[in-house]
């Protein structure tokens, strides 16, 4: 199927709050499928930042480094938010261009291991609906006998729990819904889909 290139004019922003996060009002307008034009329209738009994210896995033992930390964003009544994730980290603006420079350093600093091989995944849209965060997903090869302790900055609150599990018992976690953000399932689909060939890969030298 062939997608279409429509047009869209982006009237303005008008900035609302800035903290540690920010929030911009859009005003857009866009050109439909029928060739009308929608809008003009206003926006919230949450300016939470590009990301990067990793899943540490090791091709020798075939285990899966998994990380479970406190986020204030899965307070419900009924959700532990302490969550279980993926190794990930905002980009600075000096990585922009080279996001695997965030994720090499968010792995030693949340895992506390060291990344020697990665390959880029994919890049996806978390909500676009109402923010402008996009992640670029890697996978690295990981000595996952090295994860375990508490690690992360206390400078930036983190309080982050490390371990490792075999990747059919990580796959198994999935299959449960014992992941519960989108980085973290979908970086564990993506190594089932290309587990043989990222194995091969990460073992070829």
């Amino acid at each position: 199927m062939r997608r279409q290139h429509l047009k869209y004019t982006l009237h303005g922003t008008e900035p609302l709050y800035k903290g540690f996060f920010g929030m911009d009002r859009y005003t857009v307008s866009y050109e439909g499928f029928d060739g009308t034009i929608i809008g003009p329209m206003s926006r919230e738009i949450f300016e939470r930042g590009d990301a990067a994210a990793l899943v540490p896995y090791d091709p020798v033992r075939d285990e899966v480094i998994l990380i479970e930390q406190f986020r204030p964003g899965a307070i419900r009544k009924d959700q532990n938010p302490w969550l279980l994730e993926v190794v990930a980290g905002i980009v600075d603006e000096k990585d922009r261009h080279n996001t695997l420079n965030t994720v090499l350093r968010e792995v030693r600093e949340e895992a506390g291991v060291e990344c020697s091989k990665a390959v880029f995944a994919t890049r996806f849209f978390t909500t676009p609906g109402g923010s402008t965060e996009s992640i670029d997903l890697y996978i690295g090869m990981v000595d996952a006998s090295k994860a375990c302790g508490i690690h992360g900055l206390a400078t930036e609150h983190e309080n982050i729990r490390v371990f490792s599990v075999p990747f059919s018992e990580a796959y198994e976690m999935l299959e449960n819904g014992d992941f519960c953000n989108a980085i973290a399932i979908i970086g564990i689909q993506y190594l089932a889909l290309h587990r043989e060939n990222i194995r091969k890969n990460f073992l070829s030298e």
